[in-house]
């Protein structure tokens, strides 16, 4: 499956369409998601999601801290392999959000994407200062010869509730609650660099992950277990977010101990997927006491690991 990256390539068949960020990609957007896709099956028209990057927020709002579940790049391969047609994200700029609802439907739904059918949220805006609703829609869609079809309040309402609760557990570090909700382990991605090599002068040697991604939510400080494909090889691991107290750390960091893995991976992009978490981070009186604590965590780690696998 192609999947494409921008208007300048797209289709040249009819298409079903929906709109949105669609941030975290949960299970309420994936409710959404399966039904353009199985629209598309059942109409013989090719599944499209336009979405938006930057957040129009981070455009409109200077201020805005809108902090993200996912990065474009994580959002594009979860939306890739549930079986979408084509992903056109748009770049969001202050020009592009003074075109108006009837330019946005002609040259963009119409033109470039040859919407044959749009699913859309019975609330959702669009055009300059958002002044077009659902019904204009509908107009426009009678004049350029395409249907819209509603999503109901209940599906939208359960989709910004899962977004809010989401967030609200990532940054609490409830990484369960938050992987329940979002129906697949809640991810970081980032370069591997190299640290102070602390971790491996007491004999649990890390990767530090560098996450550019300004935008992206990091999870409440603390011992997490995690999991990551690396060269085509499931690993197991506890990552930790913090400061490093112990040894008066001044600024946060995410580091990486992975079981059974002596491999070097400096300047490897790596997606870290987090299990569940472990504990808080803490201040130890000495390193000898966070070798001991380290211990149990890999411990509890493997545990935890073991009687997932056995289910």
């Amino acid at each position: 499956m192609k999947t494409k990256h921008n208007l300048n390539t797209l289709p040249d068949k009819p298409t079903v369409v929906t709109i949105g960020t669609f941030d975290g990609v949960h299970i309420g957007h994936q409710k959404i998601i399966q039904r353009l896709i199985n629209t598309g099956k059942e109409e013989g028209l090719k599944s499209v999601i336009l979405t938006f990057f930057p957040h129009p927020r981070m455009v409109l709002q200077k201020d805005s801290n809108i902090k993200l579940i996912n990065t474009i790049d994580e959002r594009h391969g979860i939306l890739k392999n549930m079986g979408l047609d084509f992903l056109v994200i748009k770049k969001f700029t202050h020009q592009f959000s003074r075109l108006s609802a009837e330019d946005f439907v002609k040259d963009i739904l119409v033109e470039k994407l040859k919407a044959k059918k749009v699913i859309i949220g019975y609330d959702h805006r669009f055009g300059r200062n958002r002044n077009a609703d659902i019904n204009d829609l509908k107009v426009y869609g009678e004049a350029f010869g395409f249907e819209v079809e509603e999503i109901s309040a209940q599906d939208i309402d359960d989709v910004a509730v899962s977004s809010t609760k989401i967030r609200t557990a990532i940054t609490e570090g409830d990484i369960k609650k938050a992987n329940d909700y979002l129906g697949y382990h809640f991810m970081l991605t980032g370069k591997v660099t190299k640290g102070k090599g602390l971790g491996k002068q007491i004999d649990y040697p890390t990767a530090n992950i560098e996450i550019t991604e300004d935008y992206k939510i990091i999870p409440k400080q603390g011992s997490y277990i995690v999991k990551s494909i690396i060269s085509d090889k499931l690993v197991y691991g506890m990552m930790n977010i913090g400061m490093n107290p112990t040894v008066n750390g001044s600024m946060q960091t995410i580091e990486v101990h992975f079981f059974d893995f002596d491999k070097d991976i400096y300047g490897k992009t790596i997606e870290i997927e987090l299990l569940d978490r472990i504990r808080d981070e803490e201040k130890f009186e000495s390193i000898e006491a966070l070798k001991l604590q380290l211990a149990k965590d890999k411990e509890s780690a493997l545990k935890f690991i073991s009687n997932q696998n056995a289910q």
